[in-house]
C-alpha cells in the first residue's frame, strides 16, 4: 500500500450488510398505523397486567428492542415479531417505534415469526398448534419438489428429513407430539377454547380432532349436559367410531355416561319428569336451574319454619 493512499474503515453499517445481508435488514422508526397485522398470526396479544407493565415501562424507557417488519409492495410494512410490543405502544400513544426491516419471501417471514413468538414462556395448544402448522406449510413450500435421486413426498427431502423431524430438533418437541399439536387445528373453535382452559386433556383433544365437524358439535352438547369431558379411552373409542362412520348421537351419550374408574358418582335426574312438573314459561337451561335452586331453597326455609314451630 503507498504511503499517500488513504485506508478507509468500514462502516458498522456496511459490515452489518455484508456479513448477513438484505435478511437483516434496516433500522427505522415507522408509524405504527403502517404496520399491518402478519395474516393468519397465530398467538393472541393479552391486554393483562403482563401488557400494562410492559406499556408502563414504553412510557418511560420507549422501545427498547424493535420489532421485525417486511416491506410489502403497496408501500406499508407487516408485522413478523413484536406484536405485544407494536400493542404496547399504541397503548402508550407512540405513534412510531424503531422496526427492523428485513427483505422475506412469504415462507422466509412465516417461519421467521413463528420462531421468534415460540421463545415466549407461556404458549396456548392452540397457539403452538397454529404456529406448527403454518411453520410446516412454509418449509414445505420451501424444499419444493424432491430430487430425481429422491423418491420420498413433497416436505421429506430436508437432509432426507420429514418436515416434522426438522421441527422437531428445532423446538424440542417430538415428532410425534408436532403431529399431535397439529392434529388440533381440525378441533372447532369451542372444544379447542377448552383445551387452552384446561378443562380437556391434551390427549383426548388429538383424538377428538378426528371427528367430524358435526359429531363434535353434538360432543361439544353432551359435555355440557352431563358437565363433564372424555377420557383418553372415550375419545379413542368415539374416534374409532367415527372412523367406522357410526358414531350417532346416542352413541355419543353412551360413551359419555360410562363411569370412570377415577370419577365421582354424580347426581343424575331424570329430565322428563322434572319437565312435567315445570311451569311453562321456564324454557331455557338457566332458567330451569334458577327455578330448581329456588324451589329447594324455599322447601329447606319451610322446613326450618316447621322445626321451629314444634
Amino acid at each position: 500500500m503507498k504511503k499517500d493512499e488513504k485506508f478507509n474503515l468500514p462502516t458498522l453499517d456496511d459490515l452489518f450488510e455484508r456479513t448477513h445481508g438484505s435478511y437483516v435488514g434496516r433500522i427505522e422508526k415507522i408509524e405504527t398505523k403502517k404496520l399491518n397485522e402478519f395474516k393468519g398470526h397465530p398467538f393472541k396479544v393479552k391486554e393483562n397486567a403482563e401488557m400494562e407493565q410492559l406499556v408502563e415501562s414504553i412510557k418511560e424507557n420507549g422501545v427498547l428492542n424493535p420489532v421485525i417488519v417486511r416491506e410489502l409492495e403497496d408501500g406499508s410494512f407487516e408485522m413478523i415479531s413484536g406484536h405485544r410490543r407494536k400493542r404496547a405502544a399504541e397503548i402508550a400513544n407512540m405513534e412510531e417505534i424503531p422496526c427492523i426491516v428485513r427483505n422475506l419471501t412469504d415462507e422466509e417471514a412465516t417461519i421467521l415469526m413463528v420462531d421468534s413468538n415460540l421463545q415466549r414462556e407461556e404458549i396456548l395448544p392452540s397457539e403452538k398448534a397454529f404456529a406448527y402448522k403454518m411453520k410446516m406449510e412454509a418449509m414445505k413450500r420451501q424444499a419444493g419438489r424432491p430430487s430425481k435421486n429422491n423418491s420420498a413426498p413433497m416436505g421429506q427431502n430436508l437432509e432426507n428429513k420429514t418436515t416434522r423431524e426438522k421441527i422437531a430438533e428445532e423446538t424440542g418437541e417430538s415428532a410425534t407430539n408436532i403431529q399431535r399439536y397439529i392434529r388440533l387445528t381440525n378441533l372447532i373453535p369451542e372444544i379447542l377454547n377448552m383445551v387452552d382452559e384446561k378443562k380437556i386433556a391434551f390427549r383426548p383433544a388429538v383424538e377428538i380432532s378426528y371427528l367430524k365437524e358435526d359429531e363434535q358439535y353434538t360432543l361439544l352438547d353432551a359435555m355440557q349436559f352431563n358437565d363433564c369431558t372424555p377420557s383418553l379411552a372415550q375419545a379413542i373409542s368415539l374416534k374409532k367410531r367415527s372412523l367406522e362412520n357410526s358414531l350417532t348421537a346416542e352413541k355419543i351419550d353412551e360413551i359419555m355416561e360410562e363411569e370412570k374408574s377415577n370419577q365421582i358418582p354424580k347426581f343424575k335426574m331424570n329430565m322428563e319428569k322434572i319437565e312435567s312438573v315445570l311451569p311453562r314459561n321456564v324454557v331455557s337451561q338457566k332458567d330451569r336451574e334458577d327455578f330448581i335452586i329456588m324451589c329447594v331453597k324455599e322447601h329447606n326455609k319451610r322446613q326450618k319454619q316447621k322445626e321451629y314451630d314444634r
